[in-house]
């Protein structure tokens, strides 16, 4: 440090360093920093890269399981379509629309269907319809079948049929019990929430709907 000492003298003076603050400080003292050993560094490296793998297998793991799910749920989709055309369900489908009602008013007839032991299906095609239905809500009810998918297609071929078949399974649960076709109302009942939140149907509003002419529509009304 320079200090002035008359005209023209100048004096020198030792004088004692500050300490240092802050980052200076750190950088001073960097000497007696104590750095983790090197095998500590790369064992958590290696454990953290164990663990990314870890995970990753797992999204790959759930990926390919839903990936199969959805196909065994499609498998299975196709495979109720394939019974709902079979000759003898379609056969049974008419029936119940067509006779089944009329038939319903024979107490003979009812009876059949309360007592307990097996029921001809010859003489009560509604039988294979409810037993249809009644495994279709199983699959529906256990996610083996998608509901959406299915009562996409199907819904309201579902509620159609309950209204008709009601009569007969209440009949048939006479002493039987509630559990007897639980799986058919258990579809019915999904059916009817399924429309409910439906109500206007599952079109992709982002697409254009195509004007649906009827010619007849005058003359049947008409007439």
């Amino acid at each position: 440090m320079l200090l002035a000492k008359g005209s023209g003298d100048v004096a020198y003076q030792r004088f004692t360093p500050l300490p240092a603050w802050g980052a200076a400080a750190r950088v001073a003292n960097c000497s007696e920093v104590t750095w983790p050993h090197s095998a500590e560094v790369w064992t958590a490296i290696g454990s953290m890269g164990a663990f990314i793998v870890i995970a990753l297998s797992a999204l790959v793991a759930m990926f390919q399981l839903r990936h199969v799910r959805t196909g065994n749920q499609l498998q299975s989709l196709l495979s109720v379509e394939r019974d709902f055309h079979a000759p003898e369900l379609q056969d049974a489908l008419r029936y119940c629309q067509s006779e089944l009602p009329s038939r319903m008013e024979d107490r003979s007839y009812r009876a059949e269907l309360a007592a307990i032991g097996f029921i001809d299906v010859r003489r009560h095609p509604e039988m294979v319809v409810c037993n249809w239905f009644n495994q279709v809500g199983t699959l529906v009810k256990y996610e083996l079948v998608s509901e959406d998918a299915f009562l996409d297609l199907f819904g309201r071929l579902v509620d159609h049929y309950w209204k008709l078949l009601e009569p007969t399974i209440a009949v048939l649960r006479r002493l039987r019990g509630p559990t007897q076709y639980e799986s058919f109302e258990y579809l019915a009942m999904r059916s009817r929430r399924w429309h409910e939140r439906h109500a206007d149907g599952l079109y992709p509003r982002s697409s254009r709907r195509l004007p649906v002419r009827d010619p007849w529509a005058q003359i049947d009304e008409a007439t």
